[in-house]
């Protein structure tokens, strides 16, 4: 099966050709851990667990290392660290709250049907990688030491600012913060910066005499580096990632390697709204995923991690996501129509048209309508239906839920169903009879104990059908 993806460093789709067939290296941002990760982060989580288990059937289970890192040292995470355990010493407080918060993030992405990644490494495991590259970087004239910084000096790349279309020129005249005095230009970045009292702090590289901590783009070059060597596959991560910070990544890492790339293909999720709006705390819209799995704070309701999964992947992963409620209920109420799959056998292997539809850049809204084209035949036959849940299954969709665990709190609606037809045959007798009050009256009848009526014209006979489903 031919992989194409898209690659926004070339801008263009390409073939995927892997360095090497039997390690298949992909690298994805993981979160900063200082609070619940929101809506917005559950994307490329979800995007890349996709490409993650499509390139595991491609390539074989045993020949993909997927690497997703956790950043445990930054700004935001020493201030919300002080501001919850004011009591508590400093690097105490730190690592009670990453360590709590990555447990967190764990647990809300595993509702989301997310497989573990091969390697998941944090940031503070790796500070003497970072320190090496500083030390090189500054050695081959690519960094230099200002006021007991180590910064990146953006003028020795001449094509930086490739991936995200960038010229140099562009970028400073560009820029609207407060250049700092010890840069020698704008754009200059940091890789090393001295420690203030109660924060993180390690030996500095360069010489510099006091205790420092790393930059934010130099993490994920060091982990990277460490776990899929100088040059794999794929990076991804949020199109919000590709300036600065997936810049500065390549930047640092092709210039201590001596390399002409530091990822083959670059892949990046588009963004996310909510109700057609920007998410953000000042509108009141931001959503976190766990109040998403465990509060009613988004449509005064529960949402089941597969439900949320499946809203995710109806819209293509390089396109912008409204996250609406409406969204939210469609995917349930689709679920909920595969519910008869539980208890089901499952078939060794998922649709191959769906592996076809994945493997043309992640069309999960094409495979998700090739789904609904086997879910059809599923209902009249077993081996459909067997295919059908290991497609599910294969795409992170489908754990043996019933409905009632897609809808916390949901009762199943029972009615005695010859009453129900008894009913429709007096209808359909009314309408013949032109009696439209005894018609109305019938259907308003069913419609209170949860049955809802869908008429259509028989292309042979002309005659009325009605059929009947429960109200969910």
């Amino acid at each position: 099966m031919s992989l194409r993806l898209y690659n926004t460093l070339t801008r263009q789709k390409e073939p995927f050709e892997p360095l090497d067939p039997a390690n298949v290296r992909m690298y994805v941002c993981g979160p900063t851990v200082y609070d619940f990760a929101h809506i917005g982060n559950a994307r490329p989580v979800i995007v890349f667990d996709v490409l993650f288990r499509l390139l595991r059937e491609l390539y074989g289970k045993d020949h993909v290392t997927y690497v997703r890192n956790i950043t445990d040292v930054d700004d935001k995470i020493n201030a919300r660290a002080a501001e919850r355990f004011p009591d508590l010493a400093p690097e105490v407080g730190i690592r009670k709250l990453t360590d709590d918060t990555a447990a967190q993030f764990h647990k809300d992405i595993a509702s989301l049907g997310v497989l573990p990644p091969t390697v998941e490494p944090r940031a503070t495991e790796h500070i003497v990688e970072m320190v090496q590259m500083c030390n090189a970087l500054v050695a081959n004239g690519h960094a230099y030491v200002a006021a007991d910084h180590v910064l990146f000096d953006v003028s020795s790349m001449p094509d930086y600012g490739r991936l995200s279309n960038r010229s140099l020129d562009e970028m400073e005249a560009g820029a609207r913060v407060e250049v700092a005095p010890y840069k020698k230009g704008p754009m200059d970045f940091v890789l090393w910066k001295p420690s203030k009292p109660g924060e993180p702090a390690w030996p500095s590289p360069a010489g510099i005499a006091v205790p420092g901590r790393p930059g934010w783009h130099i993490e994920c070059s060091a982990m990277a580096g460490r776990h899929l060597g100088n040059v794999f596959d794929i990076h991804g991560g949020g199109i919000d990632l590709a300036f600065p910070h997936h810049e500065n990544e390549i930047a640092q890492s092709r210039c201590a390697h001596g390399t002409d790339i530091m990822a083959r293909v670059w892949m990046h999720n588009g963004f996310l709204q909510v109700e057609g709006e920007k998410m953000s705390k000042s509108l009141g819209n931001f959503i976190t995923i766990n109040e998403l799995l465990e509060t009613k704070t988004f449509g005064a309701n529960q949402w089941h991690g597969r439900v949320v999964r499946w809203a995710m992947l109806g819209t293509h992963y390089r396109q912008p996501i409204d996250w609406t409620v409406d969204r939210l209920v469609q995917a349930r109420a689709t679920l909920f129509d595969l519910s008869f799959l539980h208890g089901a056998p499952v078939a060794d292997a998922p649709h191959p048209e769906v592996i076809a539809a994945l493997s043309d850049d992640l069309n999960t809204p094409s495979a998700i309508s090739i789904i609904h084209g086997l879910a059809k035949s599923a209902h009249r036959n077993a081996m459909s239906a067997s295919i059908l849940k290991a497609t599910l299954q294969f795409m992170g969709l489908y754990d043996n839920e019933t409905q009632s665990d897609l809808n916390p709190g949901y009762q199943v609606r029972t009615v005695d169903s010859v009453k129900v037809d008894t009913l429709i045959a007096a209808r359909l007798d009314a309408r013949k009879r032109k009696d439209f009050n005894e018609s109305d009256r019938i259907r308003d009848e069913l419609a209170a104990i949860g049955v809802t009526l869908k008429d259509t014209k028989n292309k042979d006979t002309g005659e009325i059908e009605t059929t009947w489903e429960l109200a969910r």
